[in-house]
């Protein structure tokens, strides 16, 4: 067992456990976020620690200080005049009685994936029955509802303590994903991807915290276990195929359609764009202005600048022409708007208004006023056929295109989702049971904002918890923006660095004991550092996130990517931007 960091000396349920750390253990090896265990007589305790403090047995050691330089003073006062403390906060308990693993010894130990080295002898094969026996063992993880004794020992976490709480990856009773490792072990760190798809989920950090690298990483994830079906609104075409690695010139990791090109189908709104990428059989897709409904308008109408009363008549004239008014509207002419607005139909000032703020639609290369070919079916086929469906808008990628497109098919497919589970619960056949779907959007908090979060389709979605087996996975920089009752429904956070305490306070909507938790979050690396907290974790924990990586290619089963080199990739850029006309 590893040695003992420090002994319980206060602590209550509501606040948190006081540590006074032993004369041996430097209090500069203690680092917010990490993962403690309390030994009490009774129960283990799982902790987070929140905090790193400096105390003194009397006041006249500070009035008159040491020098710097007296190492034999500072020897004598370390550990007694001079001490660390360290608080943490309980997150789980296990008891010690209910279920005792069965031991290790006898040649079978733990490597870092959570395996049992073999070992030579009959010793060896009963270790590893016995390893295989405690792989399988259900542990009785308890919500915190008292608190260590006087003078519990406090240890590291070490890697049976995070089998315990997190499972490992390779488990077949489950559907574990790593995440990443604690932030001074080399464990993974497991999320449960069952739990993570019965509820809408989030993303967050700043911007260059590596958002978009945890996004791709946990879509891998989803597709390799096989646990639901992802629609990716691919913003910035940083999903699909090839992107650019933060930091470097020209490094790219690859994109999901290269990991899983039997299970991932690329659409997009600027074919040119993804030819000049590489991506070779991408469906074009585009929409008509009769698919447009007035819901689309309201979530855009910042972005046209669309009015109160440009709405009511645009509700005028749909009630007049039905799905066609938009294309009706473009054709009017002075002359045409007066006849209209004389039958006593709408404004005339209104109507002119709004005609002239729709023709910015015009300028939309995938808007098209009548198209024979409807491959908006396409994409639901393949869909319902258990693909998943990347779409990339390329140079198509302003606010108002992402915003339009993105609501006007997620209403469609989530309608199609509900008729589906409706039939499901009349017929009560498995064979209708709808496959899980995950919905990706970025900059979630223009579709989620507190003033239109009610009437939009990602609201409802968020709200139903998967009760038509449709969630959201919200990526997004500012989840200030994002309506409270909204981001108390969100299952699963991902949280990297964020600064703002505004941002800070809504990541902890609906959390309880936050307080200690918003400390770690402030203090968290730039860089390949998130809290992990909600549905799909028992505990939160602070992780050094999974590379995006060669090996990670490996891992997730195509081990022939990453053979360019950097000279090979720079020459395909340029060609690339040749063929762009650049």
């Amino acid at each position: 067992m590893n040695k003992p960091l420090g002994s319980v000396i206060e602590g209550s349920l509501t606040g948190g456990l006081e540590v006074r750390l032993h004369p041996d253990i430097s209090v500069e090896d203690m680092r917010v976020g990490k993962f403690l265990v309390v030994r009490g007589r009774q129960y283990d305790f799982f902790c987070l620690l929140t905090d790193v403090c400096l105390g003194t047995s009397s006041d006249r050691i500070l009035v008159n200080p040491p020098h710097p330089e007296d190492d034999f003073l500072l020897d004598v006062l370390s550990g007694s005049g001079t001490y660390g403390t360290v608080n943490l906060s309980p997150m789980l308990m296990l008891n010690k009685f209910s279920q005792i693993p069965p031991s290790l010894n006898g040649g079978a130990s733990l490597n870092g994936n959570g395996k049992g080295k073999k070992a030579k002898g009959e010793n060896g094969k009963a270790a590893l029955a016995s390893f295989e026996a405690q792989t399988n063992m259900e542990w009785e993880l308890l919500p915190v509802k008292t608190v260590p004794s006087h003078f519990s020992q406090v240890f590291d976490a070490n890697e049976n303590d995070f089998r315990s709480v997190f499972g490992w990856e390779d488990d077949p009773t489950r559907k574990n994903f790593s995440i990443g490792q604690p932030l001074d072990m080399d464990v993974p760190v497991c999320l449960d991807l069952k739990k993570f798809v019965e509820r809408s989920n989030g993303v967050f950090g700043k911007s260059g915290t590596g958002k978009s690298f945890l996004t791709r990483l946990l879509l891998a994830g989803v597709i390799r276990k096989k646990v639901a079906v992802n629609l990716i609104f691919d913003m910035h075409s940083e999903y699909g195929w090839e992107a650019v690695q933060e930091g470097k010139n020209v490094k790219t990791v690859k994109g999901l359609r290269q990991l899983f090109p039997n299970e991932v189908v690329v659409y997009t709104l600027d074919p040119e764009s993804s030819r000049a990428r590489g991506i070779r059989d991408a469906q074009e897709l585009f929409l008509t202005y009769e698919m447009i409904d007035i819901e689309d308008l309201q979530l855009v109408s910042r972005e046209l600048n669309l009015s109160e009363a440009s709405l009511d008549n645009a509700n005028i004239l749909a009630a007049e022409y039905g799905s066609s008014w938009i294309s009706r509207l473009l054709e009017m002419s002075n002359e045409d708007i007066t006849i209209f607005c004389e039958s006593g139909k709408g404004h005339k000032g209104s109507i002119a208004s709004l005609q002239r703020k729709l023709m910015r639609l015009e300028k939309l290369k995938y808007l098209r006023p009548i198209s024979r070919q409807d491959n908006l079916k396409s994409l639901i086929q393949s869909l319902s056929a258990g693909k998943n469906v990347v779409i990339e808008f390329g140079n198509q990628s302003d606010l108002l295109s992402y915003m339009l497109v993105t609501n006007m098919l997620t209403r469609r497919i989530h309608k199609l989702y509900v008729n589906k589970a409706e039939q499901y619960l009349q017929s009560k056949q498995e064979s209708d049971r709808p496959y899980p779907l995950i919905i990706t959007i970025e900059e979630a908090h223009r579709f989620l904002d507190p003033a239109i979060a009610k009437s939009t389709i990602f609201g409802t979605i968020a709200r139903e918890m998967r009760k038509f087996f449709v969630t959201l996975l919200i990526v997004d920089q500012r989840p200030s923006g994002i309506d409270n009752e909204i981001m108390s429904q969100i299952g699963t956070r991902i949280t990297a660095l964020i600064n703002d305490e505004k941002d800070i306070d809504a990541i902890f909507t609906g959390v309880s004991g936050a307080q200690g938790l918003k400390s770690v979050l402030a203090k968290l690396d730039s860089k390949q550092q998130a809290l992990v907290l909600g549905h799909a974790v028992p505990m939160p924990v602070v992780v050094r996130t999974r590379p995006y990586d060669q090996k990670f290619y490996e891992e997730i089963g195509d081990p022939d990517w990453g053979t360019k080199s950097d000279e090979e990739i720079l020459v395909a850029a340029k060609a690339a931007q040749m063929d762009l006309g650049f």
